[in-house]
């Protein structure tokens, strides 16, 4: 049986109709950049987020970069960020000529590790960039209690954890600003690039209305140089009717969740696997679902190879921790060990998690890696 890591194709079809009507719209009315339907997803996804602002911006790497513009983030100023991440994390503050502090994760999670970050705070600290990696949210509690006392900024990475939420509160309200991507990958993905920023602090929603059109109000008129960051009105209405759909979404990839433990409990590989765990008051997206296989290396790449043999779509996510990237390796923090993160690039695997996936389709997935691991 084929079963690929990702299928779009059955979430279009299911809502095909309301989404070619509402593309339909956007044509006739010639507006595609910013306007009317900007305005309204932008007002919707506040409100799903609990946030008192949203700006949609022309992608999760852009609402980072903006992000830290508008936090007025310069040449030579420290942001930490984790060692294991998507490259954009840290790939934005290196754009700007800052200096990327990398800090170990919790292997657990996933997620950065607050002891870490507390070890690598320094004067020159001028913002903490977290990811809610896979779908789960960060220790920001912890975090929190690093950062606030010091006056630092945190900008939460939730490209990967809409709807995420740490004891009742979602992502984008647990830090000074969140950016979002809707990657079509995503749980919430658009058709094409596109992302968005949420904050609940006035003054920063008012600047990131400006920098996202080149620092510009009124026309014409430029204050400060920002960047062409827009979101298109057509992404805009795509996402907002996909916004009507993403907790149905996020419950199935929560049931796919429970059926993988059901199955692989069942299936008696014991130690040699190690699944997701969800946290304490957290709500798992499961943007992707990770396992990881302790044995090192050799048993994951195995189990990758034997998963390809059979036609199902598997992927490593991510291969080699940021600081370990040519592009980095001059950093003076990429010279630390970073154990967890390691461990985390050799170890883990991502296997299907999407909302329409099948118990059988998840039972064959389970039967593929339990016999590669027999």
């Amino acid at each position: 049986m084929s079963i690929p890591l990702l299928d779009l194709k059955q979430q279009y079809q299911a809502i095909r109709t309301e989404i070619m009507r509402v593309t339909e719209e956007v044509y006739e009315s010639q507006t595609f950049i910013l306007g009317k339907r900007v305005e309204e997803f932008e007002s919707d996804f506040a409100r799903y987020c609990h946030a008192r602002h949203a700006v949609g911006v022309s992608s999760g790497t852009d609402a980072l970069l903006v992000a830290l513009m508008v936090l007025d983030i310069k040449p030579g100023d420290e942001v930490i960020v984790p060692a294991y991440s998507f490259f954009a994390t840290a790939g934005v503050v290196e754009r700007l000529q800052a200096i990327p502090v990398f800090v170990d994760i919790e292997l657990r999670s996933f997620n950065i590790d607050p002891a870490d970050i507390a070890e690598n705070v320094t004067s020159r600290t001028r913002a903490i960039l977290p990811v809610h990696l896979y779908g789960q949210i960060a220790d920001m509690e912890a975090i929190r209690a690093i950062a606030d006392p010091a006056g630092i900024p945190i900008v939460e990475d939730a490209a990967q954890a809409v709807g995420a939420e740490l004891n009742g509160r979602r992502t984008g309200t647990l830090g000074t600003a969140a950016c979002f991507s809707f990657f079509p990958s995503k749980n919430l993905g658009a058709f094409g690039d596109a992302g968005a920023v949420t904050t609940d602090d006035e003054a920063l929603f008012e600047r990131l209305l400006d920098y996202r059109v080149h620092g510009m109000r009124p026309k014409y008129f430029h204050h400060s140089v920002g960047g062409n960051f827009r979101i298109d009105a057509l992404q805009a209405a795509i996402l907002n009717i996909k916004l009507r759909y993403l907790d149905q979404w996020t419950e199935a990839r929560q049931r796919n969740a429970a059926t993988y433990e059901e199955l692989f409990t069942a299936a008696g590989v014991g130690e040699a696997i190690v699944l997701p765990a969800v946290l304490p008051g957290r709500r798992h997206v499961f943007n992707q679902y990770i396992v990881r296989f302790p044995e090192g290396r050799g048993r994951r790449d195995a189990v990758l190879a034997a998963l390809r043999a059979e036609s199902i779509g598997c992927e490593i996510y991510y291969p080699l921790p940021l600081p370990d990237q040519q592009c980095f390796r001059q950093l003076p923090s990429a010279a630390r060990p970073y154990p967890n993160s390691r461990a985390a690039s050799e170890q883990t695997l991502a296997i299907p998690i999407f909302p329409e996936l099948t118990r059988e389709q998840i039972s064959t997935v389970v039967d593929a890696i339990a016999k590669a691991l027999s």
